[in-house]
């Protein structure tokens, strides 16, 4: 079982005038995108985020830490 010692990590994503654009939401289970100005979160499986990011189609980088 995956999981958090938190419910969720959620950050505020923002330009480069340092406006905000949306939030991102991590929870054990999916990915969640919320643009400015909505309601609700667009949610996607953690496992299915992991198969697209990692599809050479999408050219993610891998970057170093």
């Amino acid at each position: 079982m995956k999981k958090f010692r938190a419910s969720f990590v959620e950050e505020t994503v923002i330009d480069g005038d340092a406006g905000v654009i949306g939030r991102i939401r991590i929870k054990p289970s999916s990915v969640m995108w919320k643009p400015k100005g909505r309601g609700k979160f667009h949610s996607v499986s953690l496992d299915k985020f992991a198969r697209w990011i990692t599809d050479p189609d999408t050219e993610a980088k891998k970057v170093m830490k």
